[in-house]
């Protein structure tokens, strides 16, 4: 058998361990290095296939942002939709048998957007954050607008307070919310407005959660946990989160507007009439907080809805509060639960199925609360004239409910006040009327016939 030659066997070992290498440097310089940016915040996960997708870079975007937040103590908390959907218990049971890829079931979404959001009074502009939030390759859109709690004051400062910032790595934006306190007791957050500097295609601006409009939220109690490996405040009540956030829009005062009225019309400043303000907001606390436990929402009706938007307040010679519930969201015990929260009912007349209304009594201010029908491309609630049983209706061009604030509360008015205002006091409702008949004063009031009188004990009950 023939020898084999060290020199011919140390050649080929020298060729094999070159093309080796020369495998190993062409792997890393096509797989590893492209995707160097990702060891910065540690290991890295890839595909099936070896090749990063879209969810690795939403999964490894949010983990390098909280890191940051984390390091700079800023508690923010997932606000986004789609990943909170995920997260909710409901989904929970069902998500458990789809999970294919357990490294991240929830916050990959698959949108290119994530939401968090932030208590503004815990934000100081801290540019050690941005800063380092740079230097990690992200871009920064600061989106900003006046302060409407500066709004009823006569001179405004005119700055500007922070309302969104988005942060962009790779394709992938990070939007964060800034939530104000409103003297209301509830967080708010402004519209975003994008100024005709602004690059429209520095993220899908239609695709976020938050910004089309104003929006109000109960503050919520929150939890830190861990989502997808990663340190994450969340909701504890995710699914009352995002119920408050399918139905946050929120109408601001119009200040100027009604600034502009008083000059007209002087607000009443007499004793009588800061008392019947103060007995207004008490009423009104107290009613809220009655149907809020029954689970009914109900919006400011007829004159306390157009104080509310003519004035920014309460009109003093009303001498009443006005509130409208859909008929479907009608409880059998609301007359026992305004009792037991120590009003007395006053009268009630029609009934479920027809032009039924009630009326309360706290102190000398009456809460009348009326029920309201569908009928087609209109709602409208019902009237009962109790010495004659006549009855009417008055008729509204449907409307969606937005939030509003009122004597420092948080109410629900229509969303589409102007049309809503116009039906019920027709297009001079500008000008104060304090000579009012409820029967043929109102722009859009129709006979409806009369209750039977046979009837009259049940439909119409006075106390």
């Amino acid at each position: 058998m023939p020898r084999v030659n060290r020199t011919t066997v140390l050649t080929l070992l020298i060729i094999s361990s070159s093309v080796f290498l020369l495998f190993q440097l062409h792997y890393y310089r096509k797989y590893v290095s492209k995707h160097a940016f990702l060891l910065q915040q540690g290991p890295y996960i890839l595909s099936r296939t070896g090749h990063l997708t879209a969810n690795d870079i939403q999964w490894q975007t949010v983990k390098k942002f909280l890191g940051l937040a984390r390091h700079f103590g800023l508690p923010l908390f997932l606000a986004d939709t789609a990943a909170l959907t995920l997260l909710s218990q409901d989904s929970l049971r069902q998500r458990d048998r789809l999970v294919h890829e357990p490294h991240c079931s929830f916050l990959c979404t698959g949108r290119p957007v994530t939401s968090f959001a932030l208590h503004a009074n815990l934000w100081k502009y801290e540019p050690g954050f941005l800063l380092a939030a740079k230097q990690k390759g992200f871009e920064l859109l600061e989106l900003r607008g006046q302060d409407p709690r500066l709004a009823s004051l006569d001179n405004l400062s005119g700055e500007e307070i922070p309302l969104h910032f988005l942060f962009r790595l790779h394709g992938h934006i990070i939007q964060v919310v800034f939530l104000y306190e409103r003297s209301g007791n509830y967080l708010w957050h402004g519209e975003l407005r994008l100024k005709a500097h602004v690059d429209r295609s520095f993220a899908p601006f239609k695709l976020l959660d938050y910004g089309r409009h104003p929006g109000s939220y109960d503050r919520p109690e929150l939890v830190l946990t861990v989502v997808d490996g990663i340190d994450v405040r969340i909701p504890r009540n995710i699914s009352r989160f995002l119920s408050e956030q399918r139905q946050a829009r929120f109408l601001e005062c119009r200040y100027r507007d009604a600034r502009n009225f008083l000059q007209l019309y002087p607000d009443d400043v007499s004793p009588d009439a800061v008392d019947f303000r103060r007995k207004v907001k008490s009423l009104l606390h107290l009613a809220g907080r009655t149907l809020a436990q029954l689970d009914i929402p109900f919006w400011l009706s007829s004159g306390t809805c157009l104080g509310w938007f003519r004035q920014c307040s309460v009109i003093s010679y009303s001498r009443d509060v006005d509130i409208g519930i859909f008929i479907g969201d009608f409880r059998s015990d609301i007359v026992s639960a305004f009792r037991s929260a120590g009003l007395s009912l006053k009268h009630k007349f029609g009934k479920v199925e027809d032009s039924l209304e009630l009326s309360f009594l706290s102190e000398d201010v009456k809460l009348d609360i009326f029920f309201f029908y569908g009928d087609g491309d209109v709602v409208w609630n019902g009237g009962t004239q109790a010495k004659s049983g006549k009855k009417f209706k008055y008729i509204f061009p449907r409307f969606s409910l937005c939030w509003a604030e009122l004597l420092d509360l948080k109410v629900r008015v229509p969303c589409e006040t102007l049309d809503y205002v116009t039906a019920n006091y027709g297009a001079s409702w500008s000008v104060p009327v304090r000579s009012w008949d409820w029967k043929s004063s109102p722009s859009n009031v129709q006979r409806n016939g009369e209750w039977p009188r046979a009837e009259w004990a049940e439909l119409i009950q006075v106390y």
